[in-house]
């Protein structure tokens, strides 16, 4: 009887057990299918593997920079690219030899030229132990102080900024190499009479961001572009004016399309680079309700610094912002938020997925230079994903479904390795990585020998079938259409033709990918 009445026994707690299992069991998936992913990964230190395709992507993305240079080249290392517009700004008394052209002409555009800069500060910043493990450190400082040199002699009074060298229309009737300029090389600058805001603020944010990179290097030059950054944005905040407003004929070529985000993204880095509390609730208390449009997804470009904004100042809510009010702190949990919807928007299984990709996966949102939008969203996310692991953050939510830092990066990097060649087409958009790049880039440059001596009138180079003579290495062409396929034509400038400004966040993402690398807290 004993026997039977411990065998019964037993049988009840084996139900007992079966059935918490089957409970546990079911809370299990049902989290696994809540949460897309709840692994954070440990915390990590210095650089550590190289990833070696990403690094190699990064050595030859940072050569486009040199390609770009104007002015007298020092230690050039780009056998087909000389001196030139020598004599930019002469006629006003100025030297306005250096900076980059924007893309695959010869006008110095001033703001794609500053966004490039703000953008090359923001990487070196974040990921220089990464660049400096691959060596490719020096490589990118020569090229952010040969773009705020620029900026420097630009602005050569409290409230006035040159904008742009050279007359677009006219350079666009010619096909020549930069080292053959013989044409006019007129000024545009903006004043109290005619304002710019935004330029006058993206200058801002890209001196300030810069200030920063040069501290621990060179700390009179970094005060100095601190000066200029902080005269600049009250001169910005001051006179609210569109430059494409004071100079109407501007809108066909960068045209802006409102100044709110520069004056949030200056203001932001003002902060990052001073630590005055005024810029803080500039950003927070006072307008970020009026420009940043928190809850609401935007694209990062030289036109739209809202979502750059909203991540860069993400961090300062993940770390901690020193001695910031309540009402500070609200709208930096703001900023957060917009972030992670932002976030939310660009990964595949989130449900608030963009729809708007290619079948290869990449994010297709323009025909005109499609890869501008899917590199810089892809640069945000690495730098996103990686303040998480920094403050040791697991998840954000989409509509209930959670996600871990590494979907972020997960993201970033099926972006990256779309552009690097694993594509329907198989073709590398970045010129000179891998065995297949575009042949016929639409640039001047890179289409006519260097021993030829075309004057103004080239146009046979832009015509010719064959492949570019000069390999302009690093350039990162404009991309394919929504069906995937890219037509590798020098005429076809809505594929072909690359950008600085895209190179800069192209340099951005690869140097986030290199390693998993934990962020610094404060760039102080």
């Amino acid at each position: 009887m004993g026997a039977g009445k411990y065998t019964k026994g037993c049988t009840g707690w084996l139900i007992v057990l079966v059935v918490a299992a089957l409970v546990v069991t079911a809370i299990v998936l049902g989290l696994r299918k809540k949460a897309h992913h709840s692994d954070m990964g440990p915390v990590p230190g210095p650089p550590g593997a190289i990833t070696q395709k990403y690094s190699d992507a990064l050595s030859v993305a940072l050569q486009f920079f040199q390609v770009q240079k104007s002015g007298k080249l020092v230690n050039n290392k780009i056998s087909w690219r000389g001196d030139s517009a020598l004599s930019d700004g002469s006629e006003d008394g100025l030297d306005l030899s250096k900076g980059m052209y924007d893309a695959g002409d010869h006008i110095k555009f001033g703001l794609p030229m500053a966004f490039t800069a703000t953008v090359m500060s923001w990487t070196i910043l974040e990921y220089g132990d990464q660049m400096s493990a691959v060596n490719q450190l020096d490589s990118a400082l020569d090229s952010l102080k040969w773009i705020t040199d620029y900026l420097i002699n630009a602005h050569p009074s409290d409230s006035v900024l040159y904008i742009q060298v050279g007359d677009p229309d006219l350079d666009h009737q010619c096909w020549q190499r930069p080292e053959e300029m013989t044409e006019k090389r007129p000024l545009i600058q903006i004043n109290k009479k005619n304002p710019g805001t935004e330029v006058a603020a993206e200058t801002a944010a890209a001196m300030a961001a810069a200030s920063l990179v040069f501290k621990s290097i060179n700390s009179s030059y970094s005060d100095l572009l601190l000066q200029h950054a902080q005269k600049l944005f009250t001169f910005a905040d001051d006179h609210k004016v569109s430059y494409t407003i004071s100079f109407p004929k501007l809108q066909k070529f960068y045209n802006s399309t409102g100044f709110g985000d520069e004056l949030l993204w200056a203001a932001s880095w003002l902060y990052h680079a001073t630590g005055d509390q005024s810029y803080l609730s500039y950003v927070t208390v006072q307008n970020g309700q009026s420009y940043a449009d928190w809850g609401r997804p935007t694209w990062f470009s030289w036109d739209d610094k809202r979502s750059g904004t909203q991540v860069l100042l993400s961090r300062l809510n993940l770390f901690g912002a020193k001695q910031s009010t309540n009402a500070e702190n609200k709208g930096l949990q703001m900023y957060r938020k917009t972030s992670e919807a932002i976030m939310c928007g660009l990964l595949p299984d989130s449900p608030t997925s963009t729809s708007s990709r290619t079948d290869g996966g990449l994010l297709w949102i323009d025909q005109w230079n499609a890869l501008q939008h899917p590199v810089a969203a892809s640069f945000l996310a690495v730098l996103y994903s990686d303040y998480m692991l920094t403050s040791r953050t697991p998840s954000f939510s989409c509509n209930g479904v959670t996600f871990s830092s590494s979907d972020l990066r997960k993201f970033a990097m099926s972006q990256a390795d779309y552009i690097l060649g694993n594509n329907p087409m198989g073709i590398s958009y970045l010129v000179g990585y891998g065995d297949k790049y575009p042949q016929q880039v639409h640039h001047r440059g890179a289409s006519i020998p260097a021993s030829a001596n075309t004057g103004c009138k080239g146009f046979e180079w832009l015509k010719s079938p064959n492949p570019n003579p000069n390999v302009a290495v690093g350039a990162l062409v404009g991309g394919p259409f929504k069906n995937d396929s890219y037509i590798d034509n020098r005429n076809n400038s809505m594929q072909s033709e690359p950008t600085t400004y895209n190179s800069a966040v192209l340099v951005g993402l690869l140097s986030g990918l290199i390693t998993t690398s934990s962020v610094v807290r404060s760039f102080n």
